[in-house]
């Protein structure tokens, strides 16, 4: 060639080119996002390689094949659609073979597939990490013999040196993607159990799916049995309810689903005939049968305008969230079913309050070296909250505080079973963990779908003036003395949900005048009534009352006797909530050490 290359000119010495090595190195190590990465890879080897076409193809393992992740010069329906297979076309052939892949005319070679008529030269070199395949960095030109077997070689050592970074900046945004799923999974079973309210339920679901998947739309059917129908009970387009008719089982990509019990992905819903052509901007499909004790309820639906949208990880994640999804809809919907006999209910519910009443105590006094205040209100007519003294000895006095999942009679009937096995278990075990552990048990034995409860076994022994503390996922109790904080920990698993836990038990050495805190979960979590100067929240979430403005309230009247500790943290809450429904059971115990 008569024009000189820059790359060999500055690289005529050795220590040049190790200098340039090591720019790719820092370069290519400053982040972990995958497309900042590989703008950078393109800018680099711009510099030292002209190019006119670039591109970066990533290899998936499970598909075996080749897709582009980054490119610069080539059209966007080739950038998007491409899929190329070990073997096919050049970067194929250097995927398959492991080796750099210079053509100086590419008409000349059988393997290319012509993705634009004018090019004329391609270099593909492999990246390889550990002898694993991580993808293609691939440049085409339209000029004969633009690449030589010089850049090869240079492009091969910085492939050398970017398919690390590359392959580390994959498995981020895969681990940092499985972690937002594992997020919101850890949040879905509380969330969704205490939304009953079908509408309520589908747009949460909405909210949460849309946090990991970006959909074009979004579609929940649910089975007609008697007419063997799927009728859509939420759509939602372009982030607007949508209308969509129903569907018959075993027709369109939805029905399919239904009728297969399986996920069904369709990467370009032109070239499947089940699909029913509702939208014609549409592209791709995926459709999820949601199922409950083996019968399908209903179907997730989720579309895209993009060839290809969905990928492995938006089907795990989707498959997971299937079966909390599925019980959460079946429980709305039950309960919209019960919610219209209100009327019919309305007495029960004021018989389960009364009997409830009388299995709570409302106020407790007799319990040595301690003075005692509480107060329980609930979110609804019935408390899922549940608290009671027990003396299954003269030694110590054990007290039980805890929160059943959900709301209203299901969870008040199902304290009442932890209270009953309580007031069974509690003489046989000395040891709070023990008799926790003896209590789980005894719920697993009892199961009941989507019932669990999280709880603290205290037990306070006056002669020694010590609180022996277990925990089952509440929050830890709060202890001030001389108007500081003393912060526990004290952790585990909610009762009524695994097999096989072990709880660990905190002992707390008390003072005289020691105040110790017992609270729900309602309590944190309270929305305020931002309209009034008065709902400021403390803690970082200002949308919440938080353990922060407890603190204050706490540290402020410490002094004050217990109850009107209690009456002062209640009051100042609904300060903070203003014209704001309760959002949750709340319940407070405050006991001071004698």
């Amino acid at each position: 060639m008569a024009t000189t290359r820059k790359s060999q000119v500055r690289f005529r010495e050795r220590v040049e080119l190790l200098d340039f090595l090591l720019e790719v190195s820092t370069v290519t190590a400053e982040t972990l996002d995958l497309d900042r990465l590989l703008s950078n890879v393109a800018e680099i080897v711009k510099e030292v390689v002209p190019y006119e076409l670039f591109a970066i193809l990533l290899y998936n393992e499970r598909s075996r094949a080749l897709r582009m992740r980054y490119s610069i010069g080539h059209r966007d329906e080739v950038a998007k659609s491409l899929s190329i297979h070990l073997g096919e076309g050049i970067t194929g052939w250097a995927a398959q073979s492991r080796q750099p892949t210079l053509l100086g005319d590419v008409r000349t070679d059988s393997r290319y597939l012509n993705a634009l008529d004018a090019v004329r030269a391609e270099l593909a070199v492999p990246m390889l990490v550990r002898g694993k395949l991580v993808g293609i960095i691939d440049l085409q030109s339209t000029r004969v013999n633009a690449f030589s077997e010089q850049d090869k070689a240079l492009l091969a050592l910085i492939a050398s040196r970017v398919g690390t970074a590359i392959d580390n900046a994959r498995l981020y945004r895969r681990v940092n993607g499985q972690n937002r799923t594992l997020r919101v999974l850890a949040h879905l079973s509380q969330e969704f159990s205490s939304i009953l309210e079908i509408d309520e339920l589908l747009t949460k679901i909405t909210v949460t799916i849309r946090a990991l998947i970006n959909f074009d739309a979004f579609s929940v059917y649910l089975v007609d049995l008697e007419r063997n129908l799927l009728r859509c009970r939420f759509s939602q387009r372009y982030d607007e309810k949508a209308t969509i008719e129903t569907i018959e089982i075993g027709k369109g990509i939805t029905g399919a689903a239904a009728e297969s019990r399986q996920v069904i992905r369709v990467a370009d819903v032109t070239q499947d005939p089940r699909y029913i052509a509702a939208h014609s901007d549409i592209r791709s499909e995926v459709a999820v049968p949601l199922i409950l004790r083996d019968r399908v309820i209903g179907v997730l639906d989720l579309e895209s305008v993009r060839l290809a949208f969905f990928t492995d990880d938006h089907v795990r994640a989707l498959t997971l969230l299937a079966p909390q999804i599925a019980t959460s809809v079946e429980n709305a919907r039950l309960y919209q079913e019960l919610a219209q006999r209100e009327q019919r209910m309305e007495q029960d519910l004021q018989a389960a309050y009364k009997l409830q009443s009388l299995l709570m105590p409302r106020a407790i006094s007799g319990v040595a070296g301690v003075e005692i205040g509480l107060n329980s209100r609930p979110a609804r007519e019935i408390s899922g909250d549940l608290y009671n003294f027990f003396e299954p000895g003269d030694e110590y006095t054990l007290i039980a505080f805890g929160d059943v999942s959900g709301k209203g009679a299901a969870a008040a009937l199902y304290g009442a079973l932890i209270t009953g096995l309580l007031r069974m278990l509690a003489p046989r075990r000395h040891s709070p963990s023990e008799l926790m552990k003896s209590l789980n048990e005894a719920l697993l034995e009892r199961r009941v779908d989507a019932q669990y409860a999280t709880l603290s076994l205290i037990t306070w022994t006056a002669r020694t003036r010590t609180f022996t503390v277990v925990s089952a996922g509440t929050l830890p109790p709060m202890l001030c003395r001389a108007g500081k904080i003393i912060d526990s920990r004290a952790e585990g698993m909610p009762i009524g949900l695994l097999e096989d836990q072990q709880y660990d038990q905190v002992e707390i050495t008390a003072e005289a005048d020691d105040l110790l805190i017992l609270y729900s979960d309602g309590v944190e979590d309270q929305l305020g009534d931002h309209s009034s100067p008065d709902s400021i929240a403390v803690d970082d979430d200002p949308e919440t009352y938080g353990r922060g403005r407890l603190k204050k309230v706490v540290t402020t009247h410490y002094k004050l006797p217990p109850q009107q500790i209690v009456k002062k943290i209640f009051n100042d809450i609904d300060v903070f909530r203003g014209a704001t429904p309760l959002t949750d059971d709340q319940t407070v115990i405050a006991l001071r050490v004698l």
